[in-house]
């Protein structure tokens, strides 16, 4: 029986999975599902069976995995050492950015290969990472079929009006546009909320991926019609290090008083910047909420703020809301946050049940909320997964 390995690169995180394929259209079968978070500054590694057992779940040695590339080795080792048997007949990479010309998964050519490393600059927290990760395993499984799956690809039918900016129309001809992410996860959001209450998924839909790379998605029939981030991983919400939302004259003002280039801006907006930039303390959800110092409670204020207010624009856009959907580390996990972000919000109608709240339930409203709010934990490898499925296995 063939496998498929999938790997998916956050800013400061490794997910990766092996799959069991069976016969055409079936569903990918997990066997191993594991993550290695906090790249970089006091890795951990957890990996398990998709019946629980439990493969992997310590730090790693200091500066063992400080970057994506040792961590990936990490992976590879395990699951080498787990299921030596495995044939890896596909690799699936979560791709961040795939530019105006990407709109579903791709083999994976030089050609294309190429192409999309001259949209690093686009998402340079991402890409090269996804990049590095696909070169790696082209070196490992050299006979693998490798398949890129577009993060960007969820949104290429967003409206024009959501899909420009206000600049000369060359500009848009050019690829200057809003090209929104985290489309995997949407996309895996959107099946799920189909399933789970098909209804909703035929109405007008806020999904909240919050983590430390954050942003807001607002769905019609399960379709984006709006995202709150644009050209690049940058805009919309505050993340762990990006500064989300800002005033170009900013950016301006940084190059033209304060003397700064694009190398040091970059790293400003990138890397300094947004939880822990505002907070002085760290970019981790969890270690913020611990904290409970002032500068803590005012990063936090803002993140739930800016969430807040896209909700608006975003119900505004889609012309009303019937269902708000968390997910992503923070929106699954973090009670808090939930809460903040859907207190007073009955003039739009929300109602949060705080008991269900409290126990991350699958439905987090009330009965009587006019609006449903849901957690719904996504799962962007199965996504992967079932892309490298499909090519490496054509229905028929």
């Amino acid at each position: 029986m063939a496998d498929v390995l999938t790997l998916n690169a956050g800013s400061s995180s490794l997910k990766f999975g092996l799959f069991e394929l069976g016969g055409p259209g079936a569903e990918p079968a997990a066997r191993i599902l594991g993550e290695i978070d906090r790249i970089g500054n006091g890795t951990q590694m957890r990996a398990r069976t998709a019946e629980g057992a439990v493969l992997a779940d310590a730090p790693l040695p200091p500066g063992d995995a400080a970057d994506h590339a040792g961590a990936l080795a990490h992976a590879l080792d395990l699951i080498a050492r787990v299921r030596p048997d495995a044939r890896i007949a596909a690799v699936g990479h979560r791709v961040v950015h795939g530019g105006p010309d990407h709109a579903a998964p791709v083999r994976l050519t030089p050609e294309v290969l190429a192409a999309l490393a001259r949209l690093e600059p686009l998402a340079p927290l991402h890409q090269p990472h996804n990049l590095a990760g696909v070169r790696a395993a082209l070196a490992a499984f050299p006979q693998a079929v490798q398949v890129a799956c577009f993060d960007t690809a969820f949104h290429r039918h967003h409206p024009w009006v959501n899909d420009t900016f206000g600049l000369p129309r060359a500009y848009y001809d050019k690829g200057v546009r809003r090209y929104g992410f985290h489309g995997l996860s949407y996309d895996y959001i959107a099946g799920r909320l189909a399933g789970l209450a098909p209804h909703l998924h035929a109405g007008r839909v806020i999904v909240a991926h919050l983590g430390n790379g954050a942003s807001m998605c607002g769905m019609i029939g399960g379709r984006s019609i709006a995202s709150s981030m644009g050209f690049s991983a940058l805009d919309g919400l505050p993340m762990g290090t990006r500064c989300g939302q800002l005033d170009p004259g900013v950016v301006l003002y940084l190059m033209q008083h304060e003397g700064m280039g694009a190398a040091e801006i970059a790293d400003l907006l990138y890397r300094q910047s947004g939880l822990l930039g505002l907070s002085g303390l760290s970019h981790d959800m969890r270690e913020l909420e611990a904290a409970g110092t002032d500068t803590a409670r005012q990063a936090i204020g803002y993140f739930v703020f800016r969430i807040r207010r896209e909700l608006g624009g975003l119900a505004a856009a889609l012309g009303g809301l019937d269902a708000l959907v968390f997910c992503g580390g923070i929106g699954e996990h973090s009670a808090h946050i939930r809460q903040k972000v859907c207190e007073g919000m009955g003039w739009i109608g929300m109602e949060l049940d705080e008991s269900r709240n409290l126990g991350s339930e699958t439905v987090i409203s009330t009965d009587l909320s006019r609006v449903r709010i849901l957690v719904i934990p996504t799962d962007e490898e199965i996504v992967i997964a079932r892309a490298a499925r499909d090519l490496v296995t054509p229905p028929g």
